[in-house]
């Protein structure tokens, strides 16, 4: 995290640039920071997104792709800051790897909340996170990294021959996009050395050092999800939630209640302290039937915690005063039991999905217990908006022949570009 001296201490009635406004989470951040005091602006590359509609945010402004145009869309976030005299950026989705390319030069202007590419990108990868984890001595799932098409291949069927239960994925990607996931028997996706390979050839060709995969250990037990900030190390927010309903049956987690975990607060201050991380940052773990803790993977940016935080917890404090959370102790953490959902995915979830009573009746009583994350009183307009946004996307995957889950990110994600 950038905090240069020259930056006055951090008070009320701040000016504060979000980024990747499209987010959820960025507009549940710009709502904590609006209640807390501060004047809160947002960039954004797409036309339609939900910070674009919210009272919350003073001015929203379109900024230039990242991944298509990073050097165009650093230098319009610098515009932005030098204009309005920003005193804070705060980075919410995969932009914040494009603006860790210019942290150095955007952190002279203001206090940016982002490490370095280089600690981003090792937590980013999937296989070199698990490895980071292993060094510190933490217990994690066995994980390959596939770089070669015959290594895919022979692994597969290695998979087949002796039983073993793997996941299969991109070791750069999010929402469990493209992932292989065994079924629920517990037994992988293929049966016999002919469909691995009709497989492999059909779907994963482009399997290569540019383009890898990795391959990790099947664990069955229950999944966590958790969202932190930290300050040099030390943790000063944290929230950890269940993950039972899910874009996909892998995919997104659309439904948060809040879980007092204290082994995985330990796990997450560990982890942070041992690599002296600064910003916000999120773990998926699974607990298995032992009650041992496994991290899945890392997400090096706000995730869905955040919306379990109430204007009254501060999370603001964590965001923007952590060195005095540091020297008290502090941990800022959301109610227990705290329960909230993204309404419109969560209701596609539950439709499609329940097949017995009592899988319906559970999923009714989710929904009926948890607060819209999007749509709140005193802010209703980002709720319709989330409608232009899924438009849009349903738009740009026809024109590229992509699913509309990766064209929600497809100006804005990283998978290891120089």
């Amino acid at each position: 995290m950038t905090i240069s001296s020259q930056h006055k201490q951090v008070s009320t009635g701040y000016k504060i640039l979000i980024t990747g406004g499209r987010a959820p989470v960025a507009l549940e951040l710009a709502r904590l920071l609006k209640q807390s005091g501060h004047r809160v602006f947002v960039a954004e590359s797409a036309a339609y997104h939900l910070c674009r509609v919210s009272a919350a945010v003073e001015q929203s402004f379109q900024v230039p792709p990242p991944r298509q145009q990073p050097e165009a869309y650093l230098q319009e976030l610098e515009r932005l800051i030098l204009q309005f005299q920003m005193d804070i950026l705060i980075p919410t989705c995969e932009e914040i790897f494009y603006i860790a390319r210019g942290l150095e030069r955007l952190g002279s202007h203001c206090r940016v909340l982002c490490s370095e590419r280089a600690m981003l990108r090792r937590l980013h990868h999937k296989g070199d996170f698990i490895a980071w984890a292993k060094e510190l001595g933490l217990a994690v799932p066995e994980t390959v990294l596939v770089t070669e098409r015959e290594e895919w291949r022979r692994l597969l069927e290695d998979d087949v021959r002796i039983k073993r239960t793997v996941v299969l994925k991109p070791a750069y990607s999010r929402f469990a996009a493209q992932a292989i996931v065994p079924r629920k028997t517990g037994r992988v996706q293929h049966t016999n050395p002919v469909q691995v390979q009709d497989r492999y050839r059909k779907v994963y060709p482009e399997v290569s050092s540019a383009s890898p995969w990795v391959a990790q250990q099947y664990i069955q037990g229950t999944a966590i999800c958790t969202y932190s900030v930290v300050h040099e190390g030390t943790v000063v927010a944290h929230a950890a939630y269940g993950s039972v309903y899910r874009t996909g049956n892998v995919g997104a987690s659309v439904h948060f209640e809040s879980l007092e975990h204290p082994r995985v607060l330990e796990w997450v201050r560990r982890f942070a302290g041992g690599i002296g991380f600064s910003g916000q940052i999120g773990f998926d773990f699974i607990e298995d039937r032992q009650g041992m803790l496994y991290p899945i993977e890392c997400n090096p940016r706000a995730t869905s915690g955040i919306h379990l935080f109430a204007p009254a917890d501060g999370l603001e404090r964590a965001l923007l005063d952590p060195e005095q959370l540091v020297r008290s102790g502090g941990v800022i953490r959301p109610q227990s039991g705290r329960k909230v959902m993204l309404t419109l995915p969560m209701l596609a979830c539950g439709l499609r999905r329940n097949r017995n009573l009592g899988a319906w009746k559970a999923w009714g009583k989710a929904l009926r217990e948890a607060e819209d994350a999007v749509c709140r009183k005193e802010d209703r307009r980002p709720f319709a908006e989330q409608l232009r946004v899924v438009y849009a996307a349903f738009r740009t995957s026809r024109q590229k022949k992509i699913s509309i889950t990766e064209a929600l990110t497809d100006d804005i994600e990283w998978n290891g570009e120089s």
